[in-house]
């Protein structure tokens, strides 16, 4: 028995000691375990200010219907994950006939009332599509001063943003406002594109481009029509124009990329030289699309919008539906 309680009383701090220092090691191990994770997800948000991110849609006004309220709810979704800096509305953004003034019903109808989720509360860089000009586009253009996340200060304008505030990483943005290019809607009273001075844009386009500051690295032009398109308007008049008028312009000044909508499907074209082109349409109603012969990647009639990131050596475009399912993707390399 005296032996027994001998042992016991050197036991007993043995265990002490062995479960203290097991404790400290568990301890440690666990804080060093935390440490790591804060220094992953520090890293992360890191990665992400070095970044610029934004979404591509277009084609949308329709009071909600033909899945735009759908569209809208799944790119609420995705934005809360994405985080976009902002979105670029690619034109079309009422129809059939635009609005009458600041006050026409369909700003709440197709706009306030449809994009109501938090993580489109952002800027909106909005460009005229051919519908927009059968009503008043000066009151789109109005609306900027109404509506906080609206922004079209001019019917074409540009804008340079930086890559994660880094103010030797730049991106140009030029919105164009491309219908009174084309002849088409000439033919009739039915856009009021009249008046409007293109040669003073065309000149205004190539200013802008070849005056671009050295610490621009990206340039991306976005504009409401096709240069090439997979979908029903493939040999189309105004589609031959826009390649006439526009391929020359983008290929001297090396324009990265051109987003454009009209054609109501996503797709990915990168025909022989240097620029890339992707239709954004699918905002609402959708039309018959295919691979384009001529440099296409990608094509398909669905509702959606596409995810843009950029870096400063890299750009990576994500084509999303409406249920928030990444359909294709594609990562450029800066040249």
């Amino acid at each position: 028995m005296y032996l027994y309680r001998k042992i016991s009383l050197l036991i007993i701090p043995l265990y002490c000691v062995f479960l203290q220092f097991f404790g400290c090691l568990l301890f440690t191990s666990f804080a060093f375990s935390q440490k790591e994770t804060k220094s992953e997800s520090a890293k992360i948000k890191e990665a992400q200010k070095k970044a610029l991110r934004f979404i591509v849609f277009g084609d949308w006004g329709r009071n909600g219907e033909d899945n735009q309220r759908e569209t809208a709810q799944g790119m609420g979704i995705i934005a809360k994950i994405f985080k976009p800096e902002f979105i670029a509305s690619m034109g079309d953004n009422f129809y059939p006939s635009g609005v009458r003034s600041t006050r026409d019903h369909s700003w709440l109808a197709s706009f306030e009332d449809i994009y109501t989720a938090h993580s489109l509360q952002t800027d909106w860089y909005v460009v005229l599509g051919n519908h927009d000009y059968k009503g008043n586009p000066q009151a789109e253009i109005d609306y900027t001063d109404i509506d906080r996340r609206w922004n079209m200060p001019a019917r074409y304008y540009s804008k340079i943003i930086f890559i994660g505030n880094d103010s030797t990483q730049g991106v140009l943005l030029v919105f164009l406002d491309t219908t009174p290019f084309l002849s088409e809607y000439y033919v009739t009273s039915e856009h009021n594109v009249k008046g409007q001075d293109t040669a003073m844009q065309r000149i205004w386009l190539e200013k802008t481009l070849s005056n671009a500051p050295s610490y621009v690295k990206w340039k991306f032009v976005f504009g409401h029509h096709p240069l090439w398109t997979g979908g029903g308007r493939m040999k189309a008049a105004e589609t031959v124009e826009m390649k006439n008028i526009f391929r020359p312009i983008f290929e001297k000044y090396h324009v990265n990329a051109y987003f454009c909508g009209h054609e109501h499907s996503l797709q990915y074209i990168k025909p022989e030289g240097f620029t890339h082109y992707f239709i954004s349409g699918a905002g609402s109603e959708t039309t018959p699309a295919i691979v384009h012969p001529d440099g296409g990647q990608f094509a398909k009639s669905v509702n959606g919008f596409m995810e843009v990131t950029v870096k400063d050596d890299q750009m990576e475009v994500n084509l999303i539906n409406y249920v928030g399912e990444n359909i294709y993707s594609i990562t450029i390399p800066h040249p």
